[in-house]
């Protein structure tokens, strides 16, 4: 056996793009995208991505250029997952909420040969552009038209997506990976806790993760996806090549809210969209008149935050089904699944089975480790479901590390083999993984660890809450105590008397220990996000220490 060896037979390297041309022969009359009134085969699909790769090589486009976009969910962009990196290229989907300053920055960072923008965004993009040094040049742009916006046309001489594709050839032999550690697509991470920083993932991370996210969230063949979640965070968990492996149609929406989502889902007959607790608590509140009835069953997949149990019970109470993951810009998707067990779980009453999908779960097959250490000792923490510590990971879907900051890829793939996430969580008992808080949100209150997290779920299990978000105050006694701030559902100032602070108090210190009790409620008409639904806690912070120190008498502590 000794003499045996990998060859050019059993070693292709491993790419999610050779999807595309299995489905094309497979379900190619079937639809791949849909739009308003534009339908695609996967026929099509494959055509158009072939000549994007064909037109790209002919402006100059090689391997290892990064290729741009900045672009809402439509079919331009679901085209772009594979047609630029079948170019050799590498595929960077920017923020398109981002402000100019920031748009710059990445684009410089990244060394952007070339830019797809939305119509819309042309202005953003322009004075992004105005901010780049003199000396360095403008990557050339390609405008993203679409022709059901009242939007001003692209000028008659810009490059357009659909001139660019009418010159490409739809023969056009890809361009492969020459190794499935080449990069394959570069993300900037949101920046809520630090600057942004550029994640490069290969061909080989992302065929793991798409397959293992396609098994553990049990996709049959020909699914009917929604895309909700932005497709230029986290490649939409990487589902555009996941969609495609299962034959499946996505049904693209320029922008939604909770009547656009019920009508999407009853007109096309949805059956799996991915979405973060915002998108979930969108469509558990939304009103009588925007909902419809679930024409079957309606799978979605939540991660990017905790989602609190009563949320969760919520939206399954209306009859959706709901699966939770837990992943980060820098793993390509999700890498911890709370697998359902059945059998017993099934039993349980609805508040208790919200209970435990709340919990982020046990690791993918393509990973070979989770855990939860103790920063000061190094070592696995107890599994007690309460000792604190820092989330670690290691497996095949981890980023290859961050460009051009070898100093910060160190600090997190350190030498002990693992990659530290900065996410606070504890293990249960039974080995499931559940997340307290981002390292830099945990509240420390006379001496205590606080999990903001914990306490929000108490206080979105009241009726009038819509959202909520606690943060650290300033105490002049116990140096820091909890600051709720609440936003109520749509209504509930109309058909009864809104909360008071001290009702929401109250609420709470009936359901957890007096230490979490927040000691301030601010409500708010609406709490600051992020582009992808995470709400900016920094900002929230920020706010609460502005109000001052709060001046506690030593209460009792319970």
């Amino acid at each position: 056996m000794d003499q045996l060896a990998p060859t050019s037979a059993n070693s292709s390297p491993l790419t999610p793009l050779g999807f595309l041309e299995r489905t094309a022969t497979v379900y190619g009359d079937r639809r791949s995208v849909v739009y308003n009134r534009t339908v695609y085969t996967w026929s099509d699909t494959h055509r158009r991505c072939l000549r994007l790769a064909s037109a790209l090589s002919s402006l100059g486009i090689s391997r290892g250029d990064v290729v741009s976009v900045l672009s809402p969910n439509v079919p331009a962009m679901y085209e772009m997952h594979f047609g630029v990196p079948m170019s050799g290229a590498v595929l960077n989907t920017v923020n398109l909420r981002l402000d100019a300053r920031t748009i710059s920055i990445l684009l410089r960072h990244s060394e952007s040969k070339l830019v797809f923008v939305d119509v819309a965004s042309v202005p953003l993009l322009d004075e992004a552009f105005r901010l780049f040094p003199a000396t360095v040049p403008c990557p050339r742009v390609v405008v993203i038209e679409d022709a059901y916006e009242e939007l001003p046309p692209a000028p008659s001489s810009a490059l357009t997506y659909e001139k660019l594709i009418e010159m490409g050839d739809p023969e056009f032999r890809w361009v492969g990976p020459q190794s499935e550690w080449d990069p394959m697509v570069l993300n900037y991470t949101s920046g809520t806790t630090s600057s942004p920083k550029g994640v490069v993932h290969c061909h080989r991370g992302l065929f793991l993760v798409v397959l293992s996210s396609l098994m553990d969230w049990s996709v049959p063949l020909n699914p009917t996806y929604l895309w909700t979640l932005p497709m230029f965070h986290a490649n939409g968990w990487s589902f555009p090549w996941g969609v495609a492996a299962a034959g499946g149609t996505n049904i693209c929406l320029r922008r939604f809210d909770a009547a656009a989502v019920y009508a999407a889902i009853e007109t096309h007959r949805v059956t799996h969209l991915c979405g973060a607790p915002v998108v979930l608590n969108m469509i558990a509140n939304a009103t009588d008149s925007a909902r419809r009835p679930l024409p079957g069953p309606v799978h979605i997949l939540t991660a990017g935050a905790p989602p609190p149990a009563a949320v969760l019970h919520r939206t399954e109470a209306i009859g959706f089904t709901v699966s939770h993951g837990y992943g980060l810009t820098e793993t390509a998707g999700l890498v911890v699944s709370c697998a359902w067990k059945g059998g017993p779980w099934d039993r349980l009453p609805a508040s208790e089975r919200a209970r435990l999908k709340a919990r982020q779960g046990v690791r993918t097959l393509p990973m070979a480790a989770v855990d939860v250490i103790d920063d000061a000792t190094g070592q696995s923490v107890n599994r007690d479901g309460e000792t604190m510590g820092e989330v670690v990971l290691r497996g095949g879907c981890l980023m290859l590390g961050y460009l051009k900051d070898p100093e910060t890829t160190a600090k997190a793939m350190r030498a002990d083999g693992w990659f530290y996430t900065g996410d606070v969580g504890v293990m249960h008992a039974d080995g499931y993984l559940e997340i307290k808080d981002r390292s830099k949100d945990v509240i420390i209150s006379g001496g205590e660890n606080l999990s903001s997290v914990e306490v929000e779920s108490i206080l979105y299990g009241h009726p009038a809450v819509n959202e909520a978000a606690v943060v650290a105050r300033p105490d002049d006694f116990w140096g820091e105590t909890p600051c709720a701030f609440v936003s109520l559902k749509e209504g509930a100032t109309v058909a009864s008397p809104p909360p008071t602070e001290a009702e929401l108090i109250a609420w709470c210190r009936e359901r957890m220990p007096r230490y979490m009790v927040p000691k301030t409620v601010v409500f708010t008409a609406d709490l600051p996000k992020t582009s992808t639904g995470k709400i900016q806690k920094f900002v929230l912070r920020e706010m609460a220490k502005k109000m001052g120190a709060a001046s506690s008498a030593r209460p009792s502590r319970m």
